[in-house]
């Protein structure tokens, strides 16, 4: 009963304040303390009780009274910090003031003339103990407000455990406190382990809600690269003047990583005891990513900030490390991670909490799921961004598989959800982000032995070959918001090429499917762009036969089989009558696949024991929009292997794949040196017109048959040109190939080292079959295995690696998505939920 009459107090409060027509005196503390001495309110109550109208309506047309609100709110925060919250009492005035606060704060921040009121300076705002400040102590609202919260953070038997009492009234003195002391969890520079408590992680949760609430204030501002200014909340929450920075950060940092969703392991025991850790980690990774935003700040010499927590450097930032700005305590900490125990400590933790999801149990549904999987990816690339020792940590193990898998399995399963294409995107920049370093093609070869369930075809071979059939399913099988990641997804194919030394059949097949898909007349002349695709996948080709010959025969048996693609791309005519009837084709095909063609591939219905096939989203999901992705020659920069393996960047920075062969003088060796095998070399018949034996022609036992692959590369071409169409469409320019352009790029097309594989071992695999009468491909791929090629090749060309480069435009990319995914996961209670957010647009799938 009690508890109803608060609520009711509570709403006649809020009732008065907007129909006042005069201003409230701040001194009036009896109508003041109505909105949080008395009552017992909970954050969903005070969202209830105060309805977005009513907080307009006091905005607009009393604004001195909501001044007045935020200011007394503050107030009595801070008067909480400063005391250490004693007394229940003290704790319920604090709980309601940030359950106030947090309602209230959005619609501060969605009207342009009253963003400044918090870094203004209230007279008397200060605090007490900030005497000696300026302006007689007292600080912009905004300040007072951060400090508090991060006082209160480290509040003795609010937040934290008592270690001892030392005032007279029984409560620590919160100055005295060395907060490093009271860390939230063990692991990174922290050994010890706190006790749990529950009503402590409640209470933290709350106030880092609030906290993420004050930082939200970059979603209300809109897109622009030309304006990616630095949150001045996070940028003072995060600077010398909160000295709680370090264990603040540390605390964060090990609440998520120390987090294990399945406990005990007690089957079903998320469905009968609530969890207030999980919230709790949920809220800590939000703000981290948040406070992780690195703004484009001017280099300047780094603060030394020592302290006691081991696991930091306390000199300089490691020059291998990103260049940080000495505002942003929370970066600088993080790219000063050094100890690989700590590095374990994380890497062990994020994997944990990626792979959850993906837990198979004989009890349905019997252990508990995260929902939080897209924000940690965000932070494991922000980790591998700033941190450039972690990032050689992660790779210098298979330990990288462990976060490579849940990655790949995410891709698949939102591959058809438009309403998850964000979640694509990062989790394909992760990817490619890795892919720029040798060590991450190195470890692909690991075999692929943890059955993970996920509609892609049974196979047995490495990681690599897990990475090429998803890509493979993303691109044939995505939806058409997906067209802009083809060019992401091949180059991290290209960047471990070098270093993959034996596919599978089923990802040979793959690769050449693609390349017979991108590589019709109608679909090269569709777009300015499409072309480039080829580039990529001949690079791929290329790559592996100079470098990789001896352990990748399924792949020189696919090119063997499917050695018409590579001969049509070489003769591919250029004269306008045959671009015309090119683009007639495209047109009927397009009328074909709008009418519906169904698809009839047998081998996908083999899938993973116990996977679902991706389901696009339910009606009226939403989501939230993206700013466009820099196209592939922004987010990459070029760097050649040299011969002892280290990297050189290049000058020149193109979009368009390696175009020559043998025209570099920096030429490390191949890891294999086939030897001629036989004098078939001088056997120069066109393997074109060459009788094709059975054993050549036939399909591979892990392959559909020709004709259902012809009929699969006829969906998916008419598919890739209605995807690339439909952006191409929506601009004012019309595309209208011509026969110069296709000369253009044709003449660069590195076909060289293909044609040449083509010459010496077609003839060779013929002889063997005729001479033999071989039926069966394994005897041609043993064949193969053993056979080589050095000396009849070209010169192998330099490995080119395109690595990932940060920009202003992926800067304001991950902005839109990061908060567009915080603001999608805070439903209860919908934080921002119909204001005027500017930063994203929040659309129903």
């Amino acid at each position: 009963m009690g508890n109803g009459d608060s609520k009711l107090h509570f709403r006649k409060a809020v009732i008065q304040l907007t129909t006042k027509t005069q201003p409230v005196e701040a001194t009036d503390d009896a109508f003041w303390d109505q909105f949080w001495a008395d009552t017992s309110t909970t954050v969903q109550d005070v969202f209830a009780l105060v309805p977005a109208a009513e907080i307009r309506a006091v905005r607009e047309e009393s604004p001195s009274n909501l001044a007045t609100l935020c200011y007394k709110a503050v107030e009595k925060l801070v008067q909480g910090a400063d005391s250490g919250c004693p007394s229940e009492r003290q704790r319920q005035i604090v709980l309601n003031c940030t359950r106030l606060l947090t309602r209230i704060l959005p619609y501060i921040f969605e009207d342009a003339d009253w963003r400044g009121f918090f870094w203004s300076t209230v007279p008397g705002a200060g605090r007490a103990r900030d005497e000696g400040d300026d302006d007689d102590g007292s600080r912009p609202l905004a300040e007072s407000l951060l400090l508090a919260v991060a006082d209160l953070l480290f509040c003795p038997d609010f937040t934290i455990q008592s270690h001892h009492k030392t005032s007279p009234d029984g409560a620590e003195d919160m100055q005295s406190i060395d907060s490093c002391e009271y860390i939230w969890e063990a692991g990174v520079g922290f050994a010890q382990s706190p006790q749990l408590n529950y009503t402590h992680d409640l209470n933290r949760t709350e106030l880092l809600k609030l906290l993420l609430t004050c930082f939200s204030e970059a979603m209300y501002l809109p897109p622009s690269t030309d304006n990616l200014c630095l949150n001045p909340w996070v940028t003072f929450f995060c600077s010398t003047d909160n000295r709680h920075a370090l264990p603040l950060f540390t605390s964060l940092l090990n609440v998520v990583c120390a987090y294990d969703p399945v406990g005990y392991g007690i089957p079903y025991n998320h469905l009968m005891f609530s969890d207030p850790r999980e919230v709790l980690v949920e809220q800590a990774v939000q703000i981290l990513i948040v406070a992780l935003e690195h703004g484009a700040w001017p280099a300047r010499p780094s603060a030394d900030f020592s302290s006691s927590t081991s696991g930091m450097e306390d000199h300089e930032v490691h020059s291998q490390n990103r260049p940080v700005g000495p505002d942003n305590l929370f970066v600088n900490y993080l790219s000063r991670i050094h100890r690989d125990e700590d590095f374990s400590f994380i890497l062990k933790g994020v994997a944990r909490l990626l792979t959850n999801p993906l837990i198979q149990t004989y009890l349905p549904n019997s252990t508990k799921k995260i929902q939080f999987h897209q924000e940690l990816l965000v932070l494991f690339w922000k980790l591998c961004d700033f941190n450039k020792k972690f990032l050689f940590f992660v790779l210098k193990s298979s330990d990288v598989l462990d976060v490579l898998v849940p990655i790949l399995f995410y891709l698949n399963d939102a591959r058809a959800d438009q309403s998850r294409v964000g979640l694509m995107h990062i989790g394909v920049f992760i990817l490619l982000l890795l892919s720029g370093e040798r060590n991450f093609g190195v470890r692909l070869n690991k075999p692929y032995t943890v059955r993970v369930p996920m509609d892609i075809p049974v196979f047995t071979g490495t990681h690599a070959d897990l990475l090429i059939v998803i890509f493979h399913k993303i691109i044939t099988g995505g939806h058409q918001r997906l067209q802009p990641l083809f060019d992401c997804l091949l180059t991290v194919i290209v960047n471990v090429s070098p270093y993959l030394k034996s596919l599978s059949m089923v990802a040979a097949n793959k690769l050449l499917h693609l390349l017979e898909a991108f590589s019709t007349n109608w679909f090269l002349f569709s777009s300015s762009q499409n072309h480039h695709l080829v580039f990529f996948l001949l690079e791929v080709f290329n790559n592996i036969i100079q470098y990789q010959f001896d352990g990748n025969c399924s792949l020189v048996y696919t090119i063997i089989r499917k050695r018409n693609v590579f001969h049509q791309l070489a003769n591919l005519s250029s004269d306008p009558d045959s671009i015309q009837k090119a683009l007639q084709k495209k047109k009927k095909k397009q009328k074909t696949t709008s009418a519906g063609i169904s698809r009839t591939n047998s081998q996908e219905t083999v899938s993973m024991e116990g996977s679902r096939p991706a389901i696009p989203a339910e009606p009226g999901t939403l989501k939230a929009s993206l700013v466009a992705m820099p196209a592939i020659d922004k987010l990459t920069e070029k760097a050649q292997v040299s011969e002892d393996g280290t990297m050189v960047c290049l000058q020149q920075n193109t979009h368009s794949p390696q175009t020559t062969t043998d025209q570099h003088r920096h030429t490390p060796q191949p890891t294999h040196t086939p030897q001629p095998h036989t004098a078939g070399d001088q056997h120069t018949h066109s393997p074109q017109s060459a009788a094709d034996t059975s054993a050549i022609a036939a399909p591979s036992d892990t392959e559909s048959n020709s004709g259902r692959d012809n009929e699969e590369v006829s969906q998916v071409e008419a598919e890739l040109t209605r995807s690339r169409l439909s952006s191409v469409s929506s601009s004012a320019t019309y595309w209208n190939p011509t026969p110069d352009w296709v000369v253009s790029w044709k003449s660069k097309l590195p076909l060289q080292t293909i044609m040449r594989l083509l010459q010496v071992l077609v003839p060779q695999v013929e002889k063997i079959c005729i001479d033999k009468g071989l039926t069966d491909e394994s005897e041609i791929l043993r064949f193969l295995h053993h056979g080589t090629l050095v000396g009849l090749l070209p010169v192998p060309h330099p490995i080119l690696i395109r690595k990932y480069q940060a920009n202003a435009g992926t800067a304001m990319w991950f902005r839109t998505y990061m908060w567009g995914v915080i603001y999608l996961r805070n439903v209860d209670p919908p934080i921002w939920y119909d204001t005027d957010v500017r930063l994203f647009e929040i659309q129903r799938v």
